[in-house]
């Protein structure tokens, strides 16, 4: 999974707020390029990313060149659900990415609309958001 070899703490504070941006897509100097872009300020898991990665390395049969700009950098933590009140935080259940809206989260290359459009609309599916595809 997704997620940071060293931290500089062992657990954080939840995050609490999202990224007030608009969906504004982002101006990328690469040709040629196919993005998913979502369209509204989300936290995404790593099994999310890697559900719609999977899903479209599956779709381009391993053409291309496949980019992920973001890292699950948040830890969030959760204790049990039989545990009692007190002793202490729960243990790191997931890592999420704070994700703005119109910033890249899947970046494509080196590949034909035709096959590219269909891989992303499959790997958008998995995701719990709304996204939109762009070619920049």
């Amino acid at each position: 999974m997704l997620q940071p070899k060293k931290t500089k703490y062992r657990k954080y504070f939840k995050p609490r707020i999202l990224p007030k941006i608009l969906a504004k897509t982002q101006k990328l100097n690469e040709l040629n390029c196919l993005a998913l872009i979502p369209i509204q300020s989300v936290y995404i898991n790593g099994q999310q990313i890697e559900a719609a990665r999977q899903n479209i390395r599956r779709k381009i049969k391993r053409e291309g060149k496949l980019e992920i700009p973001i890292l699950t950098d948040i830890p969030i933590s959760r204790k049990p659900t039989a545990a009692r009140m007190g002793k202490g935080k729960g243990k790191i259940h997931n890592w999420v990415a704070s994700l703005s809206a119109g910033k890249p989260l899947f970046l494509l290359y080196g590949i034909i609309e035709e096959v590219g459009l269909p891989a992303l609309q499959s790997g958008a599916n998995k995701l719990p958001f709304k996204v939109k595809i762009c070619k920049l």
